[in-house]
């Protein structure tokens, strides 16, 4: 036997581990259900071994067939329940804002709806000098910013509240028209984000994606805020993808998953 090549029986266990973990990484709540072919291009394995293997975790219930496809097993999710019981929310995801913060440079925060109002409930704050200023339990109208977007977009009943208000204007740019307003929230439903610049503060920009729980009920949004001479249009869309892996990530740990199977953020 070539000395390159080593006996399945005598393998490494870790080895054989990290191939498993490769597969089950691959899927995501945007991409729930992965073919061989998906796999193989996602794990850069060999035909031979991402088929063995996926034969093996669909015997142990690993994975589950779904039509030419794969799923993850109901199993995992029994195993996963325990990994959060008892702890609280935030406590799960707030160190995914620290991450996002060192991957964008900029303020990342966690903002949930309060009547009329977003209310900032995490923050992990940019270390640059110039910045946004924003600190926990600080609130901000719902009708402004990219936040504020994606709660009204995911809780239509907060739209409702705002029929009965005026929205005032903070900038130039802030929009106070109850049907312009409707347009720019059937778009972020649509979008599966929101992208805003000088909406709540002139110079300033921000970019936001919803997080669920285990009923497809809105939780918070996840939110990159900065000055736009640093978070330009063209910046932030190219932070549109970081944003959503996070916004996932944060739905998974907390065992959510996305409304409906139709509407997943686009990626």
């Amino acid at each position: 036997m070539p000395k390159d090549q080593t006996p399945a029986k005598t393998q490494n266990p870790l080895l054989v581990l990290g191939k498993i973990s490769s597969i089950l990484d691959a899927f995501s709540l945007r991409h729930p259900v992965l073919s061989l072919a998906d796999l193989r291009e996602a794990t850069s394995m060999p035909s031979s071994t991402v088929q063995r293997l996926v034969a093996n975790l669909v015997e142990q219930g690993f994975l589950d067939r779904d039509g030419d496809g794969y799923r993850i097993g109901m199993k995992m999710a029994y195993w996963a329940a325990p990994a959060t019981r008892g702890k609280e929310v935030l406590d799960v995801i707030n160190p995914l804002l620290s991450e996002l913060r060192d991957a964008t440079g900029e303020t990342v925060c966690l903002f949930r709806a309060e009547q009329s109002y977003r209310v900032c409930v995490g923050i992990a704050e940019t270390r640059h000098v110039l910045r946004r200023e924003m600190h926990l339990g600080e609130l901000a109208p719902l009708h402004a910013g990219s936040a504020g977007r994606v709660l009204l977009a995911w809780k239509p009943e907060l739209m409702q509240r705002l029929v009965q208000d005026s929205l005032e204007p903070l900038t130039s740019l802030t929009i106070t028209g109850l049907d312009d307003l409707q347009s720019a929230v059937d778009a972020t439903l649509a979008d599966g984000f929101a992208i805003t610049t000088g909406e709540r503060e002139s110079g300033a920009s921000g970019l936001s994606a919803p997080i669920f729980d285990s009923s497809a009920g809105l939780v918070a949004a996840v939110t990159i805020s900065g000055p736009t001479l640093r978070m330009s249009q063209e910046v932030c869309e190219s932070w549109v993808e970081p944003l959503l892996e996070t916004a996932e990530r944060m739905t998974r740990l907390i065992g959510g998953r996305f409304p409906g199977e139709s509407h997943r953020p686009a990626g």
